[in-house]
């Protein structure tokens, strides 16, 4: 089953977060760096305010956050667009901004797009007036402005032809995607197929999905210099859909944006980024609101002289956006540096002497929204996940790092991770959550592994529930990798650099694994039951005939109700009849047909006798 995508439930909002009718109203305090913060316990927001008494409108940039861009928007969340009056946009340098205030598709509020950019280095203050009826009240924000720098750009040669550890097809000779081995057979096909993404290696780069056995099922090839990221199965509009993350990679981040399409293989939505970010390439979740949580990530020029770095050094903030779908606009946006202290990084602080070097602090690499409106986050670069309130962005609790606010049992510790999960909260003070623990780059450990922690809020302890590993075999993966709880209660591990994705059952036991070719990687590895039925036709070549037979070759790129193919034949492309009933064998099916007329074309038989879809006709 794919990973449910709750709805962003925010904190005592009820229908529309008003108690009583009486509107509350964020406090506009500047704010510094956070402390060292472990600290975070839930009690206390950012901007002071207590967290059981949050206000439901939030107003981002959020109250105190250090790095907004020049080309920020102004999000009000929680209120309609209708009710908001008298928005004012003051700004130290370049004094009062006009705009426009454009509404989300959910109702839910709306975005202030002011008519020009704010300079580096100003302060922002902003109020509004909420009127619902008889009752108004001011709310607002204030933030300061980031000076941005520029990611340098440049294109590596494209890779050579590749000619071996990689899959060719007759009919479909544009798809070159690397050869998938399957090293253990699944003990359980019904569970469904694999969701993979190869972004280096032999072949094409693209998303792909393969079958149980291996047999390729669907392939979208990117174009060089492009690569796919996070592919997955989601729930958009109450139907599945596949999304992806497609762009460029530069200095480890994504520069690009999130695909949306339906299971006809057809394109639905993009989502970018906004505020003058760029999509990056790690997370992108979609919420049963048709909103979408992404990643992002912020260059930036910052002081670093008080950790012994430059004085004008480079240093990239890491940011979740909520996009509405829709309209595109940003309803909500959490900056790290707000929250997160830059002494908590595993990361080395750049030499005073080489202000070109660039400090990625944090490197913000999944996130999770939960159905109560908190957000679970990971930060592969300062060893921590973080639990964020989703209304303040207030940092609620923190596992692991620099400054745990749970004591790490025997095992518990974990370096450099990704995809942390929310597994349950059946309890108020107990916690399970999972992720890949990947201890590597540089080594912090032998073997990389999948871990779920139990976290007691209680006595506030982190003790290890299960960790995964491949029996007999240590695998070190530097980068990448995914923990995926399955329907039956195995847990599909997708091994991320080291292109090996394997599935476990609860006794720990190797189920089934399969392996991409040579030193192909995939930032994750998913099971999903999946049904798709193409809008394109089939795929059809055919050979001169020879000794009586005519050699064709069939396929349907992303069709997964196929059960047989029927050639048809004929002295022209208007005289077909049928020659012949073939089972189909996987991705393409090598027939050979009992005829020499020159004119073919093949018929896409479905499991009931039915005809799916018919292929353009061919010429031997």
């Amino acid at each position: 089953m794919p990973r449910t995508h709750p709805a962003r439930a925010r904190a005592g909002t009820g229908a529309r977060g008003l108690a009583a009718g009486a509107l509350a109203v964020f406090a506009c305090a500047t704010l510094s760096y956070p402390a060292a913060a472990g600290a975070a316990t839930g009690s206390t927001g950012t901007s002071g305010t207590t967290v059981a008494g949050l206000p439901a409108e939030t107003v981002s940039p959020l109250p105190g956050t250090p790095d907004a861009t020049p080309s920020t928007q102004i999000s009000f969340l929680g209120v309609p667009a209708s009710e908001l009056r008298d928005i004012v946009v003051k700004a130290s340098r370049t004094g009062l901004h006009t705009g426009t205030l454009k509404a989300y598709s959910t109702g839910t509020g709306g975005s202030f797009l002011p008519s020009k950019p704010f300079q580096p280095g100003e302060e922002v203050t902003v109020t509004a007036e909420v009127v619902d009826g008889a009752a108004s009240e001011r709310i607002g924000t204030n933030f300061d402005v980031a000076n941005p720098y520029v990611l340098p750009q440049s294109t590596p040669s494209p890779p050579g032809e590749t000619t071996t550890k990689v899959q060719r097809f007759g009919s479909r000779p544009d798809l070159v995607p690397p050869d998938v081995t399957v090293v253990t057979s699944a003990a359980d096909p019904s569970l469904g197929d694999i969701f993979v993404a190869p972004n280096s290696g032999p072949g094409q780069a693209g998303p792909m999905i393969v079958s149980p056995t291996g047999s390729l099922v669907w392939f979208h090839p990117m174009n060089y210099p492009s690569r796919a990221f996070d592919f997955n199965m989601q729930t958009y509009e109450g139907k599945p859909v596949l999304t992806w993350w497609q762009g460029r990679t530069i200095e480890l981040h994504g520069q690009g944006v999130d695909e949306i399409y339906s299971s006809s293989y057809t394109p639905i939505a993009k989502v970018y980024a906004g505020n003058g970010l760029y999509a990056d390439l790690h997370d992108f979740e979609i919420t049963p609101q048709n909103t979408a949580f992404i990643t992002a990530y912020e260059p930036i020029h910052l002081n670093l002289k008080s950790y012994g770095g430059p004085s004008d050094g480079l240093i990239d903030d890491g940011v979740v956006q909520e996009i509405d779908i829709k309209t595109g606009l940003v309803m909500w946006q959490w900056n790290a540096l707000a929250h997160a202290p830059i002494s908590d990084t595993y990361m080395p602080i750049p030499a005073a002497n080489d202000p070109s070097d660039v400090l990625d602090y944090f490197h913000l690499n999944s996130i999770d929204p939960l159905p109560d409106g908190d957000i679970l986050i990971s930060s592969r670069n300062t060893w921590t996940s973080y639990l964020l309130n989703g209304t303040t962005g207030a940092v609620i609790w923190q596992v692991g790092g620099k400054h745990s606010g749970f004591a790490l049992g025997a095992g518990a510790r974990f370096a450099w991770q990704h995809d942390v999960e929310m597994v349950s909260d059946t309890t108020p003070d107990q916690y399970l959550i999972s992720m890949f623990d990947n201890e590597d780059s540089p080594p912090e450990a032998t073997q990389s592994r999948g871990l779920e922690l139990d976290l007691n809020l209680a006595n506030s302890t982190a003790t290890v529930a299960r960790q995964i590993e491949i029996p007999n075999h240590p695998v070190v993966s530097d980068s990448q990798g995914d923990v995926q709880q399955l329907a039956n209660g195995d847990v599909f591990v997708g091994w991320g650099q080291v292109g090996i994705e394997s599935e476990f059952n609860p006794a720990g036991e190797l189920t089934f694994e399969l392996t991409l070719s040579g030193s192909t990687s995939s930032f994750r590895g998913y099971r999903y039951v999946w049904s798709g039925q193409p809008i394109v036709p089939p795929a059809v070549v055919a050979h001169a005939p020879a000794a009586g037979k005519t050699a064709v070759y069939a396929s349907w790129n992303g069709a997964t109700d196929v059960a047989s193919w029927t050639v048809l034949a004929g002295a022209s492309a208007k005289s077909l009849t049928a020659v012949g009933s073939f089972p189909d064998t996987g991705f393409e099916t090598a027939i050979s047909a009992t005829t020499t007329a020159p004119y073919i074309a093949v018929q896409a038989i479905g499991t009931g006798g039915q005809v799916l879809a018919t292929s353009k006709v061919v010429k031997s």
